[in-house]
């Protein structure tokens, strides 16, 4: 049991470095709002969610201000829209689609992940419905973020799915062109999908959570880059192995923070509390960025040769410190590497640093993948489909969730800049080398089988 004593000398500790609780994020399960008529099944999840989630936003700004820690974002996650609206079809889910964004509204909820399909071994009508309607489902709602899982480490990768994802990235983007096709920005396509992660646009209400559960992340770039400042500071010739333990001990009382605000936002709620999610996710906001966190740690260019690693050691402390936090660290936790929303990402990215190869190299060391990529928009669909491929066979074969989300910006050349606004932020849209080379290998389709090891254990 947790020691409130304890905790709020930790947030007192960290208050001075600008920790944030990034999103609480609300799962409820709307499988029970299903129904034959889909006005009335609209018309079950407006109600069942403006029931549930009608308090969160205030019990979220009265704990904020007892313990001066800022809640940044509060979101929801729900079932998977595919079961949910399966009878409907295209027209249906978009219809439900709407309905989420009216329950964002009336609840004043920023974003609402779960218009979800999980397809990574084969496609019910359903899940087809929900692939057919995203382009409009993205371009036409403000708040609904949608997800995708193709590959998992029990299945294999569904190529087919791929294939699919690849063209519909392309239809997003063109019917999002006004806002440079920013609906790209709100879908993420995964291999291994975590069923509790509380960031979006990932974030869903997976099998055997409960009906109505708190899920916190809690995001401390600016925290951790300080606390290996000071360190460094004090003892100039510190080794990589006591910057983890630094790492491993500001991990820790970020996690405690977290713990504390979800717990007490369950309680206020008479929901369940769910998992700290101890993500590093940055902000455009200088000061807040995994690539200084790599700076301080002596990669002078990110993207260099070292850069690998350097995450690789950060991620792995960052878990380790919240495992020993807390027995509810869940999600994704770790290190994410969004370029637009990471200014020194970015700023390596502009100056050809960091290039697309090397992204992916880096995350088969961290907690996501290709994220908040801006690559030209005439990309063609069978390239955005095979690097697509190429990050689920990363997470497929090490067993670990990987994900893209790559936004082709229409009308825009490599080189050229790009601006999202907000904790989406910018960057410079990234060449893509050597377009339509894998065309004949990912219009195959099929299945890539799982690996060996996933079959043995």
């Amino acid at each position: 049991m947790l020691r409130t004593e304890d905790i709020l000398s930790t947030i007192r500790m960290v208050r001075q470095e600008h920790l944030d609780v990034r999103t609480v994020t609300l799962g409820v399960n709307i499988l029970d709002c299903a129904s034959p008529d889909i006005t009335q099944a609209c018309e079950k999840v407006r109600q069942k969610l403006r029931r549930c989630a009608m308090r969160l936003v205030p019990v979220c700004d009265d704990l904020s201000a007892k313990y001066g820690i800022p809640i940044v974002n509060k979101r929801l996650a729900v079932s998977p829209l595919s079961a949910v609206g399966a009878a409907h079809g295209e027209a249906g889910l978009l219809q439900l689609a709407r309905a989420l964004d009216a329950a964002c509204e009336e609840t004043r909820i920023d974003l609402v992940g779960g218009f979800t399909a999980l397809v990574q071994k084969g496609f019910t009508e359903g899940d087809h419905a929900l692939l057919r309607s995203l382009p409009r489902v993205l371009a036409e709602t403000q708040h609904v973020c949608a997800s995708v899982n193709v590959a998992s480490t029990k299945a294999g990768i569904n190529m087919d799915a791929v294939l699919l994802m690849g063209e519909l990235l392309r239809e997003i983007a063109h019917a999002t062109a006004a806002q440079d096709g920013f609906g790209c920005a709100k879908l993420v396509i995964f291999a291994n999908i975590p069923e509790d992660n509380p960031f979006m646009a990932g974030a869903y209400l997976g099998a055997g959570e409960p009906e109505c559960v708190v899920n916190i992340g809690v995001s401390g770039p600016g925290v951790i880059r300080r606390a290996l400042e000071r360190a460094l500071q004090a003892h100039q010739q510190l080794d990589l192995g006591a910057i983890a333990e630094e790492i491993k001990t500001t991990a820790f009382r970020v996690t405690r923070v977290g713990e504390l605000i979800g717990r007490e936002v369950a309680e206020a709620l008479g929901a369940e509390f769910g998992i700290v999610d101890l993500s590093l996710a940055p902000t455009p906001t200088p000061g807040d960025s995994v690539g200084e966190i790599l700076q301080v740690m002596g990669i002078a260019a990110i993207g260099a040769p070292g850069t690998t690693a350097a995450l690789a050691l950060l991620n792995d402390a960052v878990k380790k410190g919240g495992l020993f936090a807390s027995s509810s660290v869940g999600g994704l936790s770790g290190a994410f590497i969004p370029v637009s929303e990471d200014s020194a990402l970015g700023a390596a990215a502009a100056a050809g640093h960091l290039s697309l190869e090397k992204l992916e190299a880096m995350t088969s060391v961290c907690s996501v993948g290709l994220d908040m990529i801006a690559v030209p928009g005439d990309t063609d669909a069978r390239t955005l489909a095979a690097l697509i491929a190429d990050e689920m066979a990363i997470g497929v074969m090490n067993n670990k969730t990987t994900a893209v989300r790559i936004i082709p910006v229409p009308g825009k050349r490599a080189g050229e800049r790009v601006s999202f606004g907000g904790l989406f932020g910018g960057s410079t849209i990234m060449p893509v080398r050597e377009c339509g080379a894998a065309r004949a290998f990912v219009e195959r389709g099929g299945r890539i089988p799982a690996p060996l090891h996933s079959l043995t254990n």
